[in-house]
Protein backbone atom coordinates (compact mmCIF):
# COMPACT_ATOMS: atom_id res chain seq x y z
CA UNK A 1 0.00 0.00 0.00
CA UNK A 2 2.98 2.30 1.00
CA UNK A 3 4.69 1.73 -2.17
CA UNK A 4 1.62 2.45 -4.00
CA UNK A 5 1.15 6.06 -2.03
CA UNK A 6 4.93 6.37 -3.27
CA UNK A 7 4.10 5.37 -6.64
CA UNK A 8 1.08 8.03 -6.93
CA UNK A 9 2.69 10.90 -5.48
CA UNK A 10 5.44 10.83 -7.55
CA UNK A 11 3.15 10.50 -10.68
CA UNK A 12 1.42 13.89 -9.17
CA UNK A 13 4.69 15.18 -8.72
CA UNK A 14 5.78 14.74 -12.34
CA UNK A 15 2.34 16.06 -13.63
CA UNK A 16 2.47 18.60 -11.58
CA UNK A 17 6.58 19.86 -12.86
CA UNK A 18 5.16 18.79 -16.51
CA UNK A 19 2.33 21.01 -16.48
CA UNK A 20 4.65 24.08 -14.99
CA UNK A 21 7.12 23.48 -17.84
CA UNK A 22 4.11 23.82 -20.30
CA UNK A 23 2.76 26.94 -18.94
CA UNK A 24 6.25 28.65 -19.07
CA UNK A 25 6.72 27.70 -22.59
CA UNK A 26 4.36 30.29 -24.03
CA UNK A 27 5.17 30.51 -27.73
CA UNK A 28 3.70 33.85 -27.92
CA UNK A 29 4.34 35.56 -31.08
CA UNK A 30 4.55 39.66 -31.27
CA UNK A 31 3.57 42.10 -34.08
CA UNK A 32 2.74 45.57 -34.84
CA UNK A 33 0.86 47.40 -37.05
CA UNK A 34 2.53 50.83 -38.30
CA UNK A 35 0.11 52.74 -36.60
CA UNK A 36 1.21 50.89 -33.25
CA UNK A 37 -1.09 48.56 -32.00
CA UNK A 38 0.36 45.53 -30.95
CA UNK A 39 -0.73 42.00 -31.53
CA UNK A 40 0.19 39.34 -29.45
CA UNK A 41 -1.03 35.65 -30.79
CA UNK A 42 -0.35 32.01 -28.47
CA UNK A 43 -1.64 29.10 -30.77
CA UNK A 44 -3.55 26.55 -29.19
CA UNK A 45 -4.96 24.22 -31.22
CA UNK A 46 -6.45 21.74 -28.71
CA UNK A 47 -10.14 23.16 -29.35
CA UNK A 48 -11.49 24.93 -32.38
CA UNK A 49 -12.36 28.13 -29.79
CA UNK A 50 -10.57 31.15 -29.30
CA UNK A 51 -10.24 34.14 -27.07
CA UNK A 52 -9.76 38.05 -28.22
CA UNK A 53 -8.68 40.88 -25.70
CA UNK A 54 -8.46 44.25 -25.95
CA UNK A 55 -6.60 46.25 -23.23
CA UNK A 56 -6.23 49.89 -23.18
CA UNK A 57 -3.60 51.26 -21.45
CA UNK A 58 -6.43 53.69 -19.79
CA UNK A 59 -7.92 53.43 -16.68
CA UNK A 60 -9.03 55.68 -13.07
CA UNK A 61 -5.58 56.53 -12.46
CA UNK A 62 -5.78 58.55 -15.93
CA UNK A 63 -8.74 60.72 -14.71
CA UNK A 64 -9.08 63.78 -12.87
CA UNK A 65 -11.62 65.22 -10.65
CA UNK A 66 -14.96 65.98 -12.00
CA UNK A 67 -14.84 62.91 -14.70
CA UNK A 68 -13.81 60.09 -11.78
CA UNK A 69 -16.01 57.09 -13.33
CA UNK A 70 -15.36 57.87 -16.35
CA UNK A 71 -13.13 54.66 -17.67
CA UNK A 72 -16.06 52.42 -15.85
CA UNK A 73 -18.29 54.15 -17.65
CA UNK A 74 -16.91 53.13 -20.98
CA UNK A 75 -16.36 49.75 -20.08
CA UNK A 76 -20.55 50.12 -20.23
CA UNK A 77 -20.60 52.48 -23.01
CA UNK A 78 -18.43 50.68 -25.71
CA UNK A 79 -21.28 47.80 -26.00
CA UNK A 80 -23.98 50.66 -27.51
CA UNK A 81 -23.31 50.14 -30.83
CA UNK A 82 -21.28 51.56 -33.40
CA UNK A 83 -21.80 52.35 -37.70
CA UNK A 84 -21.78 48.83 -39.36
CA UNK A 85 -23.12 47.11 -36.04
CA UNK A 86 -25.81 49.28 -34.38
CA UNK A 87 -27.06 49.57 -30.51
CA UNK A 88 -27.64 46.57 -29.16
CA UNK A 89 -26.32 44.80 -32.04
CA UNK A 90 -22.94 43.67 -30.74
CA UNK A 91 -23.98 41.10 -28.20
CA UNK A 92 -26.71 39.52 -30.61
CA UNK A 93 -24.48 38.72 -33.05
CA UNK A 94 -21.41 37.42 -31.21
CA UNK A 95 -23.96 35.15 -29.07
CA UNK A 96 -25.39 34.37 -32.35
CA UNK A 97 -22.32 33.10 -33.72
CA UNK A 98 -21.64 30.98 -30.39
CA UNK A 99 -19.40 33.34 -28.81
CA UNK A 100 -19.98 35.97 -25.01
CA UNK A 101 -18.42 39.24 -24.05
CA UNK A 102 -17.32 40.80 -21.25
CA UNK A 103 -15.36 43.44 -19.98
CA UNK A 104 -13.23 44.95 -16.63
CA UNK A 105 -12.10 48.22 -15.44
CA UNK A 106 -8.91 48.68 -13.18
CA UNK A 107 -6.99 51.63 -11.99
CA UNK A 108 -4.28 51.08 -14.87
CA UNK A 109 -6.17 49.51 -17.82
CA UNK A 110 -9.29 48.82 -19.24
CA UNK A 111 -10.35 45.20 -20.75
CA UNK A 112 -12.76 43.80 -23.68
CA UNK A 113 -12.70 40.32 -24.25
CA UNK A 114 -14.75 37.72 -26.61
CA UNK A 115 -14.75 34.16 -26.10
CA UNK A 116 -15.89 32.27 -29.58
CA UNK A 117 -15.68 29.45 -32.52
CA UNK A 118 -12.45 30.06 -34.24
CA UNK A 119 -13.85 30.25 -37.43
CA UNK A 120 -15.95 33.41 -36.72
CA UNK A 121 -12.44 35.35 -35.88
CA UNK A 122 -12.82 37.90 -38.81
CA UNK A 123 -16.04 38.56 -36.85
CA UNK A 124 -14.92 39.33 -34.35
CA UNK A 125 -12.31 41.20 -35.24
CA UNK A 126 -14.78 43.62 -37.24
CA UNK A 127 -17.05 43.77 -34.47
CA UNK A 128 -14.35 45.50 -32.15
CA UNK A 129 -12.62 47.68 -34.80
CA UNK A 130 -15.84 48.95 -35.85
CA UNK A 131 -16.63 50.34 -31.91
CA UNK A 132 -13.20 51.79 -31.87
CA UNK A 133 -13.62 53.37 -34.74
CA UNK A 134 -17.49 54.18 -34.94
CA UNK A 135 -18.51 54.44 -31.47
CA UNK A 136 -22.41 55.78 -31.00
CA UNK A 137 -21.81 58.48 -28.35
CA UNK A 138 -25.06 60.20 -27.69
CA UNK A 139 -26.57 61.54 -25.21
CA UNK A 140 -29.51 58.92 -25.05
CA UNK A 141 -26.81 56.44 -24.54
CA UNK A 142 -24.74 58.41 -21.73
CA UNK A 143 -28.02 58.66 -19.82
CA UNK A 144 -28.86 55.11 -19.69
CA UNK A 145 -25.37 54.08 -18.91
CA UNK A 146 -24.67 56.47 -16.21
CA UNK A 147 -27.72 55.14 -14.31
CA UNK A 148 -26.20 51.54 -14.77
CA UNK A 149 -23.19 52.38 -13.24
CA UNK A 150 -24.80 54.71 -10.41
CA UNK A 151 -26.59 51.70 -9.67
CA UNK A 152 -23.44 49.71 -9.76
CA UNK A 153 -21.84 51.99 -7.38
CA UNK A 154 -24.77 51.67 -4.81
CA UNK A 155 -24.63 48.07 -4.62
CA UNK A 156 -20.72 47.57 -4.55
CA UNK A 157 -19.71 50.60 -2.74
CA UNK A 158 -22.70 52.48 -0.92
CA UNK A 159 -24.33 49.48 0.74
CA UNK A 160 -21.35 47.25 1.30
CA UNK A 161 -19.85 47.71 4.08
CA UNK A 162 -16.55 46.38 2.82
CA UNK A 163 -17.32 48.38 -0.37
CA UNK A 164 -17.48 51.44 1.53
CA UNK A 165 -14.64 50.97 4.09
CA UNK A 166 -12.12 50.42 1.36
CA UNK A 167 -13.18 53.57 -0.43
CA UNK A 168 -12.60 55.29 2.59
CA UNK A 169 -9.02 53.77 3.25
CA UNK A 170 -7.66 54.66 -0.52
CA UNK A 171 -9.54 58.35 -0.09
CA UNK A 172 -7.12 58.68 2.83
CA UNK A 173 -4.12 56.95 2.03
CA UNK A 174 -3.24 59.04 -1.17
CA UNK A 175 -3.68 62.63 -1.04
CA UNK A 176 -2.25 63.52 -4.50
CA UNK A 177 -2.59 60.41 -6.74
CA UNK A 178 -5.24 59.15 -8.60
CA UNK A 179 -5.47 55.97 -6.49
CA UNK A 180 -7.14 58.54 -4.43
CA UNK A 181 -10.37 57.86 -5.99
CA UNK A 182 -12.00 55.06 -6.50
CA UNK A 183 -12.55 52.78 -10.14
CA UNK A 184 -16.23 53.61 -9.99
CA UNK A 185 -15.72 56.90 -9.79
CA UNK A 186 -17.64 59.40 -7.33
CA UNK A 187 -21.53 59.79 -7.63
CA UNK A 188 -21.36 63.59 -7.88
CA UNK A 189 -18.47 63.25 -10.67
CA UNK A 190 -21.05 60.22 -12.11
CA UNK A 191 -23.90 63.02 -12.30
CA UNK A 192 -21.52 65.91 -13.82
CA UNK A 193 -19.72 63.90 -16.88
CA UNK A 194 -21.02 65.40 -20.00
CA UNK A 195 -21.28 64.07 -23.87
CA UNK A 196 -18.34 66.11 -24.65
CA UNK A 197 -16.33 64.62 -21.64
CA UNK A 198 -17.02 61.35 -23.55
CA UNK A 199 -16.04 62.82 -26.45
CA UNK A 200 -12.92 64.21 -25.60
CA UNK A 201 -11.77 60.85 -23.34
CA UNK A 202 -12.75 58.25 -26.32
CA UNK A 203 -10.12 60.59 -28.57
CA UNK A 204 -7.30 60.53 -26.33
CA UNK A 205 -7.55 57.28 -24.85
CA UNK A 206 -9.08 54.84 -27.46
CA UNK A 207 -6.81 55.07 -30.36
CA UNK A 208 -4.90 52.03 -31.52
CA UNK A 209 -1.73 53.44 -30.04
CA UNK A 210 -2.87 53.02 -26.47
CA UNK A 211 -3.88 49.58 -27.34
CA UNK A 212 -3.13 45.91 -27.52
CA UNK A 213 -4.93 43.18 -28.69
CA UNK A 214 -4.44 39.62 -27.72
CA UNK A 215 -5.60 36.22 -29.44
CA UNK A 216 -4.81 32.91 -27.52
CA UNK A 217 -6.66 29.15 -28.68
CA UNK A 218 -6.87 27.92 -32.50
CA UNK A 219 -5.31 30.41 -34.43
CA UNK A 220 -3.37 31.18 -37.27
CA UNK A 221 -0.76 34.31 -36.29
CA UNK A 222 -0.44 35.21 -39.59
CA UNK A 223 -3.81 35.04 -40.81
CA UNK A 224 -4.98 37.26 -37.73
CA UNK A 225 -2.22 39.81 -38.16
CA UNK A 226 -3.65 39.91 -41.82
CA UNK A 227 -7.19 40.63 -40.95
CA UNK A 228 -6.53 42.99 -37.92
CA UNK A 229 -4.78 44.86 -40.45
CA UNK A 230 -7.31 44.88 -43.08
CA UNK A 231 -9.73 46.09 -39.96
CA UNK A 232 -7.70 48.27 -38.03
CA UNK A 233 -4.62 49.24 -40.06
CA UNK A 234 -6.55 52.71 -41.63
CA UNK A 235 -6.66 54.15 -38.26
CA UNK A 236 -4.71 56.77 -37.08
CA UNK A 237 -2.13 56.24 -34.01
CA UNK A 238 -4.35 58.80 -31.71
CA UNK A 239 -2.69 61.64 -30.19
CA UNK A 240 -0.09 61.53 -27.66
CA UNK A 241 -1.48 60.14 -23.82
CA UNK A 242 -0.61 62.36 -21.30
CA UNK A 243 1.49 61.98 -18.46
CA UNK A 244 0.19 60.68 -15.19
CA UNK A 245 2.82 62.20 -12.36
CA UNK A 246 3.34 60.75 -9.34
CA UNK A 247 3.23 63.12 -7.22
CA UNK A 248 2.40 61.33 -4.10
CA UNK A 249 4.35 62.22 -0.95
CA UNK A 250 5.86 59.89 1.21
CA UNK A 251 3.75 58.42 3.81
CA UNK A 252 5.34 59.70 7.60
CA UNK A 253 2.66 59.23 9.52
CA UNK A 254 -0.22 56.91 10.74
CA UNK A 255 -3.38 58.25 9.07
CA UNK A 256 -6.83 57.08 10.39
CA UNK A 257 -10.62 57.86 9.39
CA UNK A 258 -13.97 56.46 10.90
CA UNK A 259 -17.10 55.89 9.14
CA UNK A 260 -20.04 55.93 10.35
CA UNK A 261 -22.45 53.38 9.07
CA UNK A 262 -25.77 51.46 9.61
CA UNK A 263 -23.87 47.50 10.33
CA UNK A 264 -24.36 44.88 12.73
CA UNK A 265 -20.60 45.06 13.79
CA UNK A 266 -17.70 46.72 13.33
CA UNK A 267 -14.92 46.30 10.89
CA UNK A 268 -11.55 47.70 10.03
CA UNK A 269 -8.90 48.04 7.11
CA UNK A 270 -5.65 48.76 7.89
CA UNK A 271 -3.61 49.42 4.60
CA UNK A 272 -0.04 49.76 3.75
CA UNK A 273 2.41 51.59 1.17
CA UNK A 274 3.83 49.21 -1.47
CA UNK A 275 5.78 49.74 -4.70
CA UNK A 276 4.63 49.31 -8.55
CA UNK A 277 4.55 46.68 -10.50
CA UNK A 278 7.98 47.44 -11.25
CA UNK A 279 10.05 46.20 -7.71
CA UNK A 280 10.99 43.38 -7.44
CA UNK A 281 9.45 42.99 -4.14
CA UNK A 282 6.04 42.70 -5.63
CA UNK A 283 6.95 38.40 -5.47
CA UNK A 284 7.94 39.00 -2.14
CA UNK A 285 4.85 40.44 -0.85
CA UNK A 286 2.56 37.69 -3.06
CA UNK A 287 4.21 35.02 -0.77
CA UNK A 288 3.63 37.63 2.53
CA UNK A 289 0.14 37.98 1.59
CA UNK A 290 -0.24 34.31 1.49
CA UNK A 291 1.53 33.77 4.56
CA UNK A 292 -0.66 36.20 6.40
CA UNK A 293 -4.18 36.13 5.03
CA UNK A 294 -4.61 32.95 2.72
CA UNK A 295 -7.16 29.90 3.71
CA UNK A 296 -7.59 28.85 7.49
CA UNK A 297 -4.14 28.21 8.62
CA UNK A 298 -2.78 31.57 7.51
CA UNK A 299 -1.38 33.48 10.79
CA UNK A 300 -3.81 36.01 11.11
CA UNK A 301 -6.89 34.04 10.19
CA UNK A 302 -5.84 31.69 12.66
CA UNK A 303 -5.01 34.07 15.50
CA UNK A 304 -7.91 36.25 14.73
CA UNK A 305 -10.37 33.67 13.93
CA UNK A 306 -9.84 30.26 16.16
CA UNK A 307 -7.31 31.54 19.06
CA UNK A 308 -8.82 34.77 19.68
CA UNK A 309 -12.19 34.16 18.42
CA UNK A 310 -12.51 37.93 18.09
CA UNK A 311 -13.29 38.20 13.97
CA UNK A 312 -15.60 36.67 12.03
CA UNK A 313 -13.43 37.03 9.18
CA UNK A 314 -10.02 38.11 7.65
CA UNK A 315 -8.68 38.65 4.26
CA UNK A 316 -6.09 41.10 2.16
CA UNK A 317 -5.86 42.72 -0.96
CA UNK A 318 -3.29 43.78 -3.04
CA UNK A 319 -2.62 44.08 -6.61
CA UNK A 320 -0.12 45.27 -9.18
CA UNK A 321 -0.31 48.86 -10.44
CA UNK A 322 2.03 51.15 -12.37
CA UNK A 323 2.43 53.17 -9.76
CA UNK A 324 3.07 52.62 -6.00
CA UNK A 325 -0.20 51.06 -4.72
CA UNK A 326 -1.92 49.44 -1.45
CA UNK A 327 -1.44 45.95 0.52
CA UNK A 328 -4.31 46.28 2.63
CA UNK A 329 -5.50 43.50 5.66
CA UNK A 330 -9.89 43.34 6.39
CA UNK A 331 -11.21 42.13 9.42
CA UNK A 332 -14.60 41.90 10.24
CA UNK A 333 -15.43 42.23 14.18
CA UNK A 334 -17.64 39.34 16.37
CA UNK A 335 -19.88 41.02 18.88
CA UNK A 336 -18.33 42.21 22.49
CA UNK A 337 -14.84 42.79 20.90
CA UNK A 338 -13.94 46.20 19.53
CA UNK A 339 -11.39 46.86 16.54
CA UNK A 340 -8.55 48.42 19.26
CA UNK A 341 -8.19 44.77 20.38
CA UNK A 342 -8.34 43.13 17.17
CA UNK A 343 -5.13 45.79 15.34
CA UNK A 344 -3.00 45.18 18.52
CA UNK A 345 -3.14 41.25 17.73
CA UNK A 346 -2.65 41.89 13.95
CA UNK A 347 0.00 44.09 14.50
CA UNK A 348 1.66 42.11 17.36
CA UNK A 349 1.47 38.95 14.28
CA UNK A 350 3.38 41.46 11.86
CA UNK A 351 5.57 42.47 14.53
CA UNK A 352 6.83 38.74 14.70
CA UNK A 353 7.20 38.28 10.78
CA UNK A 354 9.17 41.57 11.25
CA UNK A 355 11.68 40.57 14.04
CA UNK A 356 11.45 36.63 13.23
CA UNK A 357 10.45 35.65 10.38
CA UNK A 358 8.49 32.53 8.90
CA UNK A 359 9.11 29.39 8.74
CA UNK A 360 10.54 27.33 6.03
CA UNK A 361 7.67 25.33 5.97
CA UNK A 362 5.53 28.53 5.40
CA UNK A 363 7.66 30.01 2.96
CA UNK A 364 7.25 26.35 0.78
CA UNK A 365 3.51 26.20 1.27
CA UNK A 366 2.79 29.82 0.02
CA UNK A 367 5.03 29.17 -3.15
CA UNK A 368 3.01 26.11 -3.87
CA UNK A 369 0.27 27.99 -3.57
CA UNK A 370 1.60 30.79 -5.27
CA UNK A 371 2.29 27.87 -8.01
CA UNK A 372 -0.89 26.16 -8.15
CA UNK A 373 -2.94 29.57 -8.76
CA UNK A 374 -0.48 30.74 -11.98
CA UNK A 375 -0.88 27.34 -13.24
CA UNK A 376 -4.80 27.07 -13.10
CA UNK A 377 -5.18 30.47 -14.33
CA UNK A 378 -3.16 29.55 -17.62
CA UNK A 379 -5.48 26.64 -18.49
CA UNK A 380 -7.58 28.20 -20.65
CA UNK A 381 -7.22 30.26 -23.30
CA UNK A 382 -9.13 33.40 -21.51
CA UNK A 383 -7.25 32.89 -18.41
CA UNK A 384 -3.96 32.86 -20.31
CA UNK A 385 -5.19 36.14 -22.66
CA UNK A 386 -5.90 37.82 -19.69
CA UNK A 387 -2.21 37.24 -17.85
CA UNK A 388 -0.46 38.04 -21.22
CA UNK A 389 -2.22 41.24 -21.43
CA UNK A 390 -1.79 42.07 -18.21
CA UNK A 391 2.02 41.86 -18.12
CA UNK A 392 1.74 44.00 -21.30
CA UNK A 393 0.16 46.31 -20.02
CA UNK A 394 1.95 47.21 -16.53
CA UNK A 395 5.40 45.45 -17.00
CA UNK A 396 5.11 46.60 -20.46
CA UNK A 397 6.71 43.21 -21.22
CA UNK A 398 4.53 40.09 -21.58
CA UNK A 399 7.53 37.81 -21.33
CA UNK A 400 8.26 38.34 -17.69
CA UNK A 401 5.16 35.93 -17.47
CA UNK A 402 7.98 33.20 -18.22
CA UNK A 403 10.03 34.50 -15.43
CA UNK A 404 7.62 34.60 -12.18
CA UNK A 405 7.54 30.99 -11.32
CA UNK A 406 11.75 31.61 -10.96
CA UNK A 407 11.20 34.39 -9.27
CA UNK A 408 8.95 32.64 -6.35
CA UNK A 409 11.30 29.56 -6.53
CA UNK A 410 14.40 32.16 -5.66
CA UNK A 411 12.65 33.54 -2.69
CA UNK A 412 14.02 33.15 0.99
CA UNK A 413 12.74 33.49 4.38
CA UNK A 414 14.72 36.29 4.96
CA UNK A 415 13.52 38.30 1.93
CA UNK A 416 9.60 37.89 3.27
CA UNK A 417 11.30 39.34 6.28
CA UNK A 418 12.99 42.04 4.55
CA UNK A 419 9.63 43.44 3.17
CA UNK A 420 7.83 42.92 6.43
CA UNK A 421 10.38 45.56 7.87
CA UNK A 422 10.36 47.63 4.70
CA UNK A 423 6.73 48.24 4.42
CA UNK A 424 4.55 47.38 7.11
CA UNK A 425 5.57 50.59 9.50
CA UNK A 426 3.61 52.28 12.03
CA UNK A 427 4.46 55.47 9.82
CA UNK A 428 3.28 54.17 6.50
CA UNK A 429 -0.39 52.69 7.63
CA UNK A 430 -3.57 54.16 7.25
CA UNK A 431 -6.59 52.79 8.90
CA UNK A 432 -10.05 52.83 8.03
CA UNK A 433 -12.70 51.91 10.61
CA UNK A 434 -15.95 51.12 10.51
CA UNK A 435 -18.51 51.89 13.32
CA UNK A 436 -22.18 50.68 13.48
CA UNK A 437 -24.91 53.08 13.82
CA UNK A 438 -28.33 52.66 14.49
CA UNK A 439 -30.77 53.18 11.01
CA UNK A 440 -32.27 56.75 11.35
CA UNK A 441 -28.99 58.28 13.10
Amino acid sequence: MMKRLIVIASLISFLFFSSLAFALDLDIKSQQLPNGLKILTLEDHTLPICTYFTFFKVGSRNEKQAITGISHLFEHMMFNGAKRYGPKEFDRILESNGGVSNAYTANDFTAYFEDFPSNKLELIIDLDADRLENLLLNEENLSSEREVVKEERRLRTDNSNEGKLEEELYAAAFQAHPYHWPVVGWMGDLDAITREDCVNYFKTYYSVGNATIIIVGDVNPAEAFKLIDKYYGHLKPGPTIPKVVNAEPEQKGERRVQYYKEAQLPAFMAGFHIPSAQSEDIYALDVLQIILTEGESSRLYKTLVYEKQMATDVWSSYFYTIDPGLFYIYVGMKPNFNTTEAEKVLYDEIEKVKNLGVTEKELQKAKNILEANFIKSMKTNNGRANLIGTYQTLFGDYTLLNKVLDKYKALTVEDIKKVAQKYFTDRNRTVATLVPEKAGI
